[in-house]
């Protein structure tokens, strides 16, 4: 798989960097129903879209978008921007939808 030409970095292995969304306060289901940022809940599992990838990784692509731990990650700066480097093995799905909005996942 290529790396995308406007990132400094070419992936090794069997590495993706991932591109987390962008979290508001409150997040919304698919029925409409409101979640505040205050609400208690459990190990909350992340989405984010892959902007390069190693030459060993089979099962993800450039700008899929993912599901992923978020305490399961190493961070990193590139040009301003802050991404997720994680392994193929550590993704637990990527998103069959055109868009995040489309999931209708509010994990």
């Amino acid at each position: 798989m290529a790396e995308t030409p406007q990132l400094p970095i070419r992936m090794l292995h069997d590495r993706l960097l991932v591109e987390p969304d962008k979290e508001g306060g409150e997040r919304k289901s698919s029925a409409g129903i409101v979640i505040p940022a205050t609400a208690a809940m459990g190990r909350r599992l992340a989405w984010g879209e892959v902007v390069a990838a190693g030459p060993h990784v089979r099962q993800v692509a450039l700008g899929d978008t993912i599901l992923f731990d978020p305490e399961d990650r190493a961070e990193v700066e590139l040009e301003g921007r802050a991404y997720i480097l994680l392994r193929e093995r550590d993704v637990h799905a990527i998103s069959e939808s055109a868009g995040d909005e489309a999931t209708g996942l509010y994990l």
